[in-house]
């Protein structure tokens, strides 16, 4: 095969690759322009659990001249890509799916789609469960004559870092039947490493989230649960041999 050849394959994936990232970014900047104008209204929502835990008379503060206009729309551009996750998500599995054989592409659309259903789950579980609670406590503690006052763009990073570290780990069971799948480990050895991996767990939860036992254990706990849900669909996705694969495809 000549140069050529080879090369024009390689441009055709880049090609396709770079009409792919465009549709993504070009379906964040319509959920964007969409949710602007309600910016100020999707961080009082946001904000709601930390407000309602403030002492009377307390509220949150803007220590940058330019936080009031600039935090806002911060929340509104990462509210888009949370919104828009179902078509990246969708260009991710329509770039991929040509070179995937017949039983990989039965597997990988109802893992995108439990994946983004998951990582929603693990947000609206931050949010509802947990920043009440932590909040709550945060407040509570506060030493007498020291007035709680949170910025306003602090509290924006606060809650998107927690965000995340929910969110992704609520894919605990994406992440078992994916190691299982591939062959890396199966059920049965993670059955018999679930004392280690509880542990592991309470680790994690104690590394993502702020220093306080009820957010570590509200993370770790939720991931021992998708533990034993992962564990159990493992066992439906067993890595099949080449041969199979080869009569698939």
């Amino acid at each position: 095969m000549s140069t050529v050849e080879e090369t024009q394959p390689l441009f055709s994936h880049l090609l396709e690759l770079r009409n792919r990232l465009l549709r993504s970014l070009l379906s964040v900047l319509v959920v964007f322009l969409g949710l602007v104008w309600f910016a100020n209204d999707i961080y009082a929502f946001l904000s709601a659990p930390l407000v309602e835990k403030l002492p009377e008379g307390a509220s949150m503060i803007a220590t940058d001249v330019a936080s009031p206009f600039f935090t806002p729309i911060k929340l509104t551009l990462v509210a888009s890509v949370f919104v828009a996750v179902p078509m990246i998500l969708y260009q991710v599995w329509a770039f991929v799916a040509p070179g995937l054989y017949k039983h990989e592409r039965k597997l990988i659309m109802p893992l995108l789609f439990s994946s983004s259903l998951l990582f929603y789950a693990g947000v609206a579980f931050a949010y509802f469960v947990v920043f009440p609670l932590v909040f709550g406590f945060f407040t509570s503690i506060a030493p007498e004559g020291v007035q709680v006052a949170t910025d306003i763009a602090s509290y924006l990073d606060f809650i998107l870092a927690l965000f995340m570290a929910f969110g992704i780990a609520f894919e605990v069971p994406v992440a078992i039947i994916l190691l299982c799948w591939t062959g890396a480990t199966d059920p049965e050895s993670l059955r018999e490493k679930r004392p280690y991996i509880i542990v592991a767990a309470f680790v994690v939860g104690m590394m993502l989230t702020p220093p306080d036992i009820i957010s570590q254990t509200l993370l770790a706990v939720p991931m021992c649960l998708l533990f034993e849900v992962g564990l159990f669909f493992a066992r439906f996705y067993v890595r099949k041999d080449d041969e199979e694969e080869e009569v698939e495809q």
